[in-house]
């Protein structure tokens, strides 16, 4: 199913509820630090379970303790509510 751009009004409503997202440019972007590269890499296989049952996946860079995910639908050019739903689905693990 195609997906629809967020208008500009429902993506600050979007990102208002969200905790450490930030827009940067057609994206959302957001950056965790864990105690550890242990804790680091469970938190990223949460974030791929979530993206694998909603068939939508962020990138995702790692840095020993420090995880970035930037999220998009490529597919449409832009941010969908497929981006904003899987980012509060994220600041709830």
């Amino acid at each position: 199913m195609a997906q629809t751009l967020l208008t500009p009004n429902e993506l600050e409503t979007g990102l208002r509820s969200l905790k450490g997202w930030t827009l940067k440019m057609d994206q959302i972007e957001k950056t965790v630090t864990l105690a550890d590269f242990g804790r680091a890499m469970g938190f990223v296989t949460s974030v791929a379970l979530l993206a694998e049952r909603r068939d939508h996946h962020p990138d995702i860079t790692i840095r020993w303790n420090t995880v970035t995910l930037t999220l998009s639908t490529h597919s449409a050019g832009g941010l969908t509510a497929l981006d904003i739903e899987l980012a509060r689905e994220i600041d709830e693990l």
